[in-house]
């Protein structure tokens, strides 16, 4: 929490995504962000997965899950509100573990699903954003060594199609629309054998916009930054700028 409570005095974002808080509703510091400005809802069950937002610009219309009318996720992965005529998502896609194992066949399943939930949810003409911890690398560019990662999770011809799905209900990746050829930028780093410093990481973590919330971006980053330092994430945010709605 303190360094959640850094970055927030660091970067002033307005809204912000949160995957894998490991807590239950009950044990949210919903206060804490209080104190800091922050409205937030969260989705949780215990000592896994979990997922939140925070905002300082309005929290509305939340859905903890998927909409009404799709099968039910036994986890904790999706929540949406709507913050400051935005239509937000935050994500926290399975990992997948291995080909061969029924996690994937969940993953493949859960991502058609969220798929879903956008069209019951969200309208491609209207300001939406799909964000967090996709656990896929869209490109071959998103990773360090293509050819080290041969019949794994997260690069696998089935998960980037079910992503490339979701981006065509009218989604952008904002970062790689930024820097279209930029390679060896990176939002995940195992923590093992100083990978970090290495720089064998992977692009995992996306922020997901419509058309009219892409036409708005100033600018996007990974802030590497916030994966140093003392007890980090193994993940670094990504911050994605708008400009004001006219």
């Amino acid at each position: 929490m303190d360094r959640v409570e850094e970055w927030l005095a660091q970067c002033q974002p307005d809204v912000v995504c949160l995957q894998e808080t490991k807590l239950a509703d009950s044990g949210f510091p919903t206060m804490a962000f209080s104190a800091l400005g922050y409205e937030s809802a969260h989705h949780g069950q215990g000592q896994w997965n979990g997922v939140a937002i925070l905002s300082r610009v309005g929290l509305d219309d939340v859905v903890a899950g998927f909409a009404d009318g799709i099968e039910p996720d036994v986890d904790a992965r999706l929540i949406t509100a709507t913050c400051g005529g935005v239509r937000v998502m935050s994500a926290y896609v399975p990992n997948g573990r291995a080909l061969d194992h029924d996690h994937y066949r969940y993953k493949l399943d859960w991502l058609g699903r969220l798929r879903r939930h956008l069209e019951a949810t969200a309208d491609p003409d209207q300001p939406t954003a799909v964000c967090g911890d996709f656990n896929i690398a869209p490109d071959d560019l998103d990773v360090w060594d293509p050819a080290a990662l041969v019949d794994a999770t997260h690069v696998s011809e089935p998960e980037r199609a079910a992503l490339a799905h979701i981006l065509d209900w009218g989604l952008t990746d904002a970062f790689r629309d930024r820097f279209p050829d930029q390679g060896g930028v990176y939002s995940w780093w195992d923590y093992r054998a100083g990978n970090f410093h290495k720089g064998i990481g992977m692009r995992i973590d996306l922020v997901l916009l419509s058309p009219p919330a892409a036409s708005r971006v100033r600018w996007a980053l990974i802030d590497r930054d916030a994966r140093k330092g003392k007890a980090p994430s193994d993940h670094a945010p990504v911050i994605v700028e708008l400009e004001e709605a006219a």
